[in-house]
């Protein structure tokens, strides 16, 4: 049994990360901004009140974990706002580097004590955050916003390797939940349990590596 955290818990992949977790007998902490109405009944430990763009909210989650040893961390808490060049707001894009890039990045070097040996950090980033694979352009902000974030848990991966924790960032597909107005032809259930294969089949000999749920690496 594994202890897991998992951020943006309350809804979408989050939830469903949950909901899965929580079936095969891991030990499940929900972290989100509101439960919600499903989250409390997935017999599962949750932490509300929790904006992972807000300092005081992450050292309150700090005060409340105590030192909790976790054996993997699933940054999951994440925005979209769709732009283009001639509609992109300055005040958008900076609040989905917050959530999106600086969020998974502090929320990780905060809980550094709930980390050890053998321990995961991963961040659920986006193949829209891949520079080879940007053949259609748009959504400015968080294409930036998940390429920011990939080199971030890059950069954590190798000051965190000689510690023994393994750091990735894997891609969910064109999940159909409330972030993409429903549309997208894979369910957060198929996602998810692609998603939680490679976490269980990537170590720290994969740190720094960005996957599909469905196993392939992703360029850069």
């Amino acid at each position: 049994m594994a202890t897991v955290l998992v951020t943006g818990a309350n809804r979408g992949i989050g939830l469903e990360f949950c909901r899965q977790l929580a079936a095969r007998g891991d030990e499940v902490i929900a972290v989100c901004r509101n439960a919600g109405d499903e989250l409390p009944h997935l017999g599962v430990r949750v932490i509300d009140g929790i904006d992972v763009a807000e300092q005081s909210d992450i050292d309150g989650l700090v005060e409340e974990l105590d030192g909790l040893k976790l054996d993997v961390l699933i940054n999951n808490a994440g925005i979209l706002i769709r732009d283009t060049l001639s509609t992109f707001l300055y005040s958008d894009i900076v609040k989905q580097l917050k959530i999106n890039t600086l969020g998974p990045l502090h929320v990780t070097a905060s809980l550094l004590q709930n980390l050890a040996e053998g321990s995961k950090v991963v961040t659920i980033t986006s193949s829209m955050g891949s520079i080879a694979e940007n053949t259609s352009g748009g959504y400015y902000g968080y294409r930036i916003s998940k390429t920011a974030v990939n080199m971030a848990m890059k950069s954590l991966s190798v000051d965190l390797q000689g510690r023994g924790i393994a750091v990735f960032v894997l891609h969910p597909g064109y999940v159909a939940t409330d972030m993409t107005d429903h549309q997208g032809p894979v369910s957060a259930a198929d996602s998810v349990k692609g998603l939680l294969a490679r976490i269980d089949e990537l170590g720290l000999a994969d740190t720094g590596s960005f996957h599909h749920a469905q196993g392939r690496e992703i360029p850069w």
